[in-house]
């Protein structure tokens, strides 16, 4: 996936401090190891600087994902790494929650909190 894929629009309140959250409820990825569907729900929570995720864009970004085998590790820490570069928010969480697999859930959570704030 790539960042350039994500849009982004001029924050309409630079001077505040506040938190946007996004929550993607039907995420879909393949597992890289079965090639079967996983399904989750990523979550982004963000404070932004000076540019705000266009929410359209963040969908087909994420649609991307679909036919990728990838391990849920790597998905969050690439999904946080992306938004970061195509926003550079003064905070951000992704957390991924993955639906069952073999009676074991999964959560991964990654974080990202820009220098000199």
């Amino acid at each position: 996936m790539a960042s350039s894929q994500i849009e982004v629009f001029e924050n309409p309140k630079p001077e505040r401090d506040y938190t946007i959250t996004i929550r993607c409820p039907e995420f879909t990825s393949l597992c890289p190891r079965t090639g079967q569907p996983d399904y989750g729900l990523i979550m982004i929570d963000y404070v932004p600087d000076r540019l705000c995720i266009e929410l359209k864009s963040l969908k087909f970004y994420l649609q991307g994902y679909r036919n990728q085998g990838i391990f849920y590790e790597r998905l969050v820490n690439q999904v946080l790494d992306d938004l970061v570069q195509a926003c550079k928010p003064r905070r951000m969480t992704v957390l991924g929650r993955f639906r069952p697999r073999g009676g074991i859930t999964t959560e991964v959570k990654a974080e990202y909190t820009a220098s000199g704030t």
